[in-house]
């Protein structure tokens, strides 16, 4: 462990939480139905989807009837991106020719994308047309954030109220969470991913010449608008098979940076949305030390093992710098790599420390 590889840690999550302190109060707002910066571009599309789904954003819903939506919901999109999968050989966007999926390959990704956890039992650049990448799996990594949002959202309402006997509407919320947080930092960050080298492009491929004079084919596709977005909601599966190791997913140390901010920003302003909307922000500042202490350790932990020589390959003299890097990472370091271990494990802590705190009326 270097000072210098600190340093780069501490930065990056000074800018982390630069930008989640107005994050949180912004998110506070728009979920509250409070007018923000964005509603004279965003209320009236926001108004026409509900208008659309004949959703009245006043009407909320008992516990009961949230999770009922939150199931209905997702059983929906499940079967949606089921039939894209393996209807995918006849549909459009698919320069590469890629045939539907098989039944079971279909139902495990289908199932995996809709709850979030977005396993990867495929390569998707051999396997998944620009049209399955972009209206199935990138969808459903806006979609499944954004219920995870609207869950969080329901469970602080759950604290601040007390004796409600409403939590909000999920409908609502999964609207908001998406138009309002998730579309516009989408929106934004792929911008500065392109501008670091990561491809965003409806081309099936490219050819290239190697330094052995060879001929070898490069996958391309909209891979930068795809990796924001798994990025921000935490989702995993990337465009690519080796994910955020293959160069066009994480082409520079930069991108690495960005792409760690995008992990962590939004789990982090969750914690000040919280404590606005109980109206006790020690309770947030409280979570966020919980958060960073896990985050910390996390990345000590993992930072200190990546830093000690294999014992094996060392007493075979093949270890002779004392790093562990035997299959890492060599690109961006022990530092940036240990972080990236560790950040998601961080930003899942917010999903389960609420639980542990007690509203102002509440305690009284």
């Amino acid at each position: 462990m270097t000072w210098h590889g600190w340093l780069q840690i501490a930065l990056l999550f000074a800018v982390v939480l630069l930008a989640a302190l107005p994050l949180g109060g912004f998110m506070a707002r728009v979920h509250a139905g409070k007018r923000n910066v964005l509603t004279p571009v965003l209320g009236p599309l926001e108004r026409g989807l509900y208008r659309l789904a004949r959703v009245d954003p006043a009407a909320e819903q008992s516990w009961l009837g949230y999770t009922s939506a939150i199931l209905a919901f997702n059983a929906a999109g499940f079967l949606l991106l089921y039939l894209l999968l393996r209807l995918q050989g006849v549909l459009p966007l698919n320069p590469q020719g890629f045939p539907g999926l098989a039944p079971d390959l279909a139902f495990d990704t289908a199932v995996s994308f809709v709850t979030n956890t977005n396993w990867q039992a495929y390569a998707g650049e051999t396997t998944m047309s620009h049209g399955s990448q972009m209206a199935g799996l990138t969808v459903q990594n806006f979609l499944s954030a954004a219920t995870g949002l609207a869950l969080a959202m329901a469970l602080v309402r759950g604290f601040a109220r007390f004796n409600a006997g409403t939590v909000g509407n999920f409908f609502v919320d999964l609207t908001r969470s998406t138009l309002y947080v998730l579309l516009p930092l989408a929106f934004v960050t792929p911008l500065l991913l392109v501008a670091l080298g990561m491809p965003q492009t409806l081309h099936a491929s490219v050819a290239a010449t190697t330094l052995e004079d060879g001929q070898q084919t490069l996958a391309l596709g909209p891979v930068a608008s795809q990796v924001a977005i798994k990025q921000l909601g935490t989702n995993g599966g990337g465009f690519f098979n080796a994910n955020a190791a293959h160069p066009f997913e994480n082409p520079t140390a930069l991108a690495n940076l960005v792409q760690t901010w995008q992990m962590l920003v939004v789990a982090t302003a969750l914690v000040f949305a919280f404590g606005r909307m109980v109206g006790d922000r020690r309770q947030a500042y409280a979570l966020l030390a919980v958060m960073g202490l896990l985050l910390i350790a996390g990345t000590a932990v993992v930072y200190a093992a990546e830093a000690q020589g294999t014992p094996l390959l060392a007493s075979l003299g093949l270890d002779p710098a004392g790093a562990n890097m035997e299959g890492k990472e060599v690109r961006f370091g022990l530092a940036l790599s240990a972080l990236w271990a560790a950040s998601p494990r961080a930003s899942a802590a917010v999903r389960s420390t609420p639980c542990t705190a007690r509203s102002p009326r509440s305690a009284a």
